[in-house]
């Protein structure tokens, strides 16, 4: 069986969606037609429900997420449907940065939008890698963002290890603007200390000044967010816009 990923649809939205998304994460593909053949080295076909019947061609997989398809067609591609040990590596942030390795294999990288949404992608895991469990491990680094993401698992039941970064020494050949993926990559590799299962949130003075000046390029600098509402983003009860939409609010002269 080939190895390279086949791209068979008419949704032009779902082609664009699948082409970014391989290119992100440098997978070869190939671009298919249902007027041709399918090559021998397209190893699964990646196409819309509504289409699944139309493809001649096993294996096959239709897209709801494109994550989630992407991730289970590389599993077929690789032939291996469920794994001994599942972990999960985490470096915290804003948009936290998400490795997963399948018996001590990458099988996927993820970035989540956010530090609650990593669990989004928990449970995308556990619903696309078979597996007796999902070890959890998250890097110490950002405590603001790091005790986010742990209290958000905390809230399904989900433990996780604290890695100490510092003593991970693997590097990869990646872009800049992956590091955050390399990180991760590290970190499900390491060992760790077992997590409470919550944490309060203290953001720093620096992170609540850069919540502000994100609030005046948000706003295209007509205002700054207060302090008071730079902590409640900082803190994930709310988003930067709302932030910024309440700011903007308070600022309204009384008619």
């Amino acid at each position: 069986m080939g190895r390279t990923l086949g791209l068979l649809t008419e949704d032009f939205r779902l082609y664009h969606d699948l082409v970014s998304h391989l290119k992100d994460r440098d997978l070869s593909y190939v671009s298919l037609s249902f007027d041709k053949p399918i090559p021998p080295e397209v190893g699964v076909v990646l196409t819309t429900a509504r289409e699944l019947r139309r493809v001649d061609f096993q294996p096959k997989v239709a897209c709801e997420s494109v994550e989630d398809a992407v991730a289970r067609a590389l599993q077929l591609i690789r032939g291996k449907t469920s794994f001994e040990e599942i972990v999960m590596g985490i470096d915290p942030g804003p948009r936290p940065g998400i490795a997963i390795l399948g018996d001590g294999e990458l099988v996927d990288t993820r970035t989540a939008p956010s530090p609650e949404g990593v669990l989004d992608i928990f449970r995308s895991v556990l619903k696309n890698y078979k597996g007796p469990a999902c070890r959890v491990r998250i890097g110490h680094g950002d405590p603001t963002n790091r005790n986010r993401i742990i209290n958000a698992l905390s809230s399904v039941g989900v433990q996780a290890e604290i890695v100490d970064e510092r003593g991970t020494t693997r590097r990869y050949k990646r872009r800049d603007d992956a590091r955050n993926i390399e990180s991760a990559i590290d970190i499900a590799m390491g060992r760790g200390v077992v997590a409470e299962s919550w944490y309060e949130i203290f953001p720093t003075r620096g992170e609540l000044r850069e919540i502000q000046r994100r609030s005046r390029i948000h706003s295209g600098g007509k205002l700054t967010i207060s302090k008071e509402l730079a902590e409640r983003v900082a803190r994930g009860e709310i988003s930067l816009s709302e932030a910024v939409a309440e700011q903007a609010s308070n600022l309204k002269s009384p008619e």
